[in-house]
């Protein structure tokens, strides 16, 4: 079977994206065309009506399959009664108008809700894995087909978000992640932080990946624009950063 080709990008933030980046990004996906891109939360800045119609549109004009997450600037920013009586209204408009269900040769996508519309902590940014997110995440990963490898997509890092700038821990995470592992997941992806990582972690359930894509937007930290190009062959998951230049 041939290589299944991802994109993965992620922090798009509509609102305050970089120009050049997002249409370097469009277009290496014209050109390449791989089965699908991943993009792993955080489309919008403000969450903002003007700013989830650009991320619609932008992402239609892809033309290829997406699967999308929310991040924490997807949520209402300005308005706390939508923040919590609607927090996914715009979100879920999104993706009712993108997202089709996705057939990847030999990969089983499964999604892990890390955002929440509030938290006993004094940055609602930060992530926090519920305990029904983890179950269905399970029950998802439990009916991936033997043949397929099981990749989790999520917006916050589950461990090792211990940043200096102010990102901190996400609750629950360190159990989603033994949880995930022991279910069959292969990989998490996941982005906020808007620098890019791939790393090995061992734990109490085996061993699990962690790839984090970088940013799109003007948002920079210390690495410049780039996406995650994953390929999937022969039970094989091989990760290549792509940076522009």
């Amino acid at each position: 079977m041939a290589a299944t080709r991802l994109f993965h990008a992620s922090d798009l933030h509509f609102g305050r994206e970089d120009v050049a980046a997002v249409a370097w990004f469009a277009d290496r996906v014209r050109v390449e065309r791989p089965h699908a891109v991943v993009i792993t939360g955080d489309l919008t800045m403000r969450a903002r009506s003007s700013e989830y119609e650009a991320a619609t549109l932008w992402l239609q004009r892809l033309d290829v399959p997406v699967s999308i997450e929310p991040g924490n600037h997807d949520l209402p920013y300005f308005n706390p009664i939508a923040r919590i009586a609607a927090p996914y209204r715009r979100y879920e408009r999104l993706r009712r108008a993108l997202e089709l269900p996705l057939d990847l040769p030999g990969i089983w996508l499964v999604p892990l809700r890390t955002t929440t519309r509030a938290q006993w902590r004094f940055n609602w940014s930060w992530g926090v894995v519920r305990r029904r997110a983890i179950v269905e995440a399970v029950e998802r990963l439990r009916a991936c087909p033997p043949d397929h490898m099981a990749i989790i997509a999520c917006h916050h890092p589950l461990i090792g978000n211990d940043m200096p700038d102010g990102h901190g821990e996400t609750l629950r995470g360190e159990k989603a992640l033994e949880a995930v592992a022991a279910a069959g997941a292969e990989a998490v992806l996941s982005g906020h932080v808007h620098q890019p990582f791939d790393a090995r972690v061992d734990t109490a359930a085996g061993p699990v990946r962690l790839i984090g894509a970088g940013t799109l937007s003007e948002r920079l930290r210390d690495a410049p624009p780039s996406f995650n190009e994953l390929r999937v062959e022969d039970g094989r998951l091989d990760v290549s950063l792509r940076t522009m230049m």
